[in-house]
């Protein structure tokens, strides 16, 4: 069965990051929040964004509040920020399927990808 899981990365400081916010949305026609989480020590949320019997085909997008992990870590950024909060949509095809999706990201850029 899949699941739908994230983890954070912060390439400036060489590590996972702790405590970032993380927002999951529904996009299809309407946007709805499914879940509000936040990073722990290792990078990642205790449990899935989505489990076995909650993931579903369809579009999603994953809001990391990227900008205020950055300032609360005291990185001095401009106002306004250029990396703040980092919007990815994607589609799951097959809810069968695992869907891992990181962030890799310092205040001036970031990576997806998606895992397993």
């Amino acid at each position: 069965m899949g699941k739908l899981s994230t983890h954070v990365l912060d390439t400036m400081h060489g590590g996972p990051a702790k405590g970032v916010k993380i927002e999951l949305y529904a996009a299809g026609e309407t946007r709805k929040l499914l879940k509000t989480d936040t990073t722990n020590a290792d990078g990642r949320c205790e449990t899935p964004l989505l489990g076995p019997d909650e993931i579903q085909a369809g579009v999603y997008e994953l809001v990391f509040h990227a900008g205020d992990y950055f300032a609360a870590r005291g990185v001095v950024m401009p106002n306004p920020r250029f990396v703040d909060q980092v919007v990815i949509r994607f589609g799951v095809a097959n809810p069968k399927e695992n869907y891992h999706v990181p962030l890799v990201v310092t205040p001036w850029t970031y990576s997806t990808y998606r895992g397993s």
